[in-house]
């Protein structure tokens, strides 16, 4: 039976290499569509939760996944031999950005040589982890080509961006469309075929390069518009405007706006990465992609300029920086998830401890973190808690959280999210 016939008919054997926020989700609901799915996970604690049913990543619940681990169709792989059962190979692992400033493709490159000596002919692989426009034909085909097997001729090969957006209540991995680009129309047809299996639509482009470039684009387009917006806030406190104010009436326009908002900086595995992945990309070919590369620059300034007007709130009532108690509310890259990943809240920190401030933190969602070489637990948010603040930071806002508690007992509040729309009191200080 042909590939795309087993895809069809949920017969296909399917690995999935890397089970985070993106390769978890994706294993349930292929499993959930009958599918029969490997695990191949490097990390020895989520291979353990994962054989024990016990979910780790916030989208897919214990509840969801323990019948799947239960019936068999979802398992966890022994070791690299079992590559040689798959009929489809998905690779989701992260690929990292370099403090050199440039990406880290050793994660993917290695899973990739580890599945290239036991890949089955006739097999397809899909390349989710986020790489730059190029990559998959590249850097990964030669490292699957080892195999002896060839591209396109003895297997395919397809590059299909990851969409997911951790916590989201609206938007999850069956209805947000699906891009799919191959190295050649007949790793196209089959890469569509599999993912229509568990998602509402697919959108095939021409090419592993074409779908490439869109997630970057999708990624660069979210870090230039919230880049604008930071400027926009901080042009607002130069004229002595509520940036919260003006871009809620910009956003009444019908037409032409959408609306983001400025924060303390952004965070997350992909909107920090994947601008500068673009930008990087653009340098080999002597092209300098000048707004990708100014909104960076931006955004890495916020976690600064949060911390500039702490301080101003904290001058206003003749208190120094140096010495403060500084709460800060939500350390999570952003709300509803325990993600720290390139959070901003982490680099507020790591400012506040080098200027002298005495920094403590709650979040309902990170029990600790690691933060300027130093590893910090989450207090309770009470009223006493709150007295011991010279002052209060919101850097994430959380759902669930009492913020009317922290509005009345905070002596100064610096509200970074707009957390307490409208509310006005001496010694509330916003972006």
């Amino acid at each position: 039976m042909a590939l795309l016939e087993r895809i069809e008919g949920s017969k296909a054997a399917i690995g999935i290499v890397g089970l985070g926020y993106v390769g978890l989700p994706l294993a349930a609901a292929f499993a959930e569509r009958g599918f029969s799915v490997t695990a191949f996970e490097s990390d020895a604690a989520r291979a353990a939760a994962l054989r024990a049913g016990r979910s780790y990543v916030p989208d897919v619940s214990s509840e969801r996944l323990k019948p799947l681990v239960r019936a068999g169709v979802l398992r966890v792989a022994k070791g690299p031999a079992d590559f040689a059962a798959q009929d489809v190979v998905v690779f989701c692992v992260q690929t990292p950005w370099r403090k050199t400033q440039e990406p880290d493709m050793g994660p993917l490159v290695s899973a990739a040589t580890a599945a290239a000596r036991h890949l089955k002919r006739g097999s397809l692989v899909i390349v989710e982890s986020t790489t730059w426009p190029g990559a998959t034909e590249e850097i990964l085909r030669p490292v699957l080509e080892a195999s002896g097997l060839r591209a396109g001729r003895d297997f395919h090969l397809a590059f299909s961006p990851e969409r997911i957006d951790p916590g989201n209540p609206r938007y999850g991995l069956a209805n947000t469309p699906k891009v799919v680009g191959g190295l050649d129309v007949a790793a196209t047809k089959q890469a569509a075929a599999l993912y229509s299996k568990i998602v509402e639509r697919v959108v095939p482009v021409s090419s592993a390069r074409a779908a490439e470039l869109v997630k970057l684009l999708e990624n660069s387009f979210r870090a230039v518009n919230i880049a604008l917006v930071s400027e926009i806030a901080r042009i607002c406190r130069a004229l002595r405007l509520d940036v919260w104010e003006v871009i809620a009436a910009a956003a009444t326009k019908p037409f032409g706006f959408m609306p983001f908002y400025p924060g303390p900086g952004i965070g997350g595995h992909c909107i920090p990465k994947d601008p500068k992945l673009l930008a990087w990309k653009m340098k080999s070919l002597n092209f300098e992609a000048r707004m990708v590369e100014l909104a960076s620059a931006i955004n890495a300034a916020m976690p600064q300029y949060a911390v500039e007007r702490l301080t101003e709130a904290l001058n206003d009532s003749q208190k120094p920086l140096k010495g403060s108690r500084v709460l800060i509310l939500g350390v999570a890259y952003k709300p509803g998830v325990p993600d720290t990943r390139e959070s901003p809240a982490i680099d507020v920190m790591t400012l506040l401890w080098r200027a002298g401030a005495k920094v403590f933190y709650h979040d309902p969602f990170v029990p600790a973190v690691e933060a300027g070489g130093r590893r910090l637990k989450s207090v309770g948010l009470t009223a006493a808690v709150l007295s011991r603040a010279d002052a209060v930071a919101i850097l994430t806002a959380h759902p669930d959280v009492d913020y009317e508690l922290v509005f009345k007992r905070a002596k100064i509040l610096f509200d970074a999210r707009n957390a307490l729309p409208k509310r006005k009191r001496p010694g509330l200080y916003r972006l």
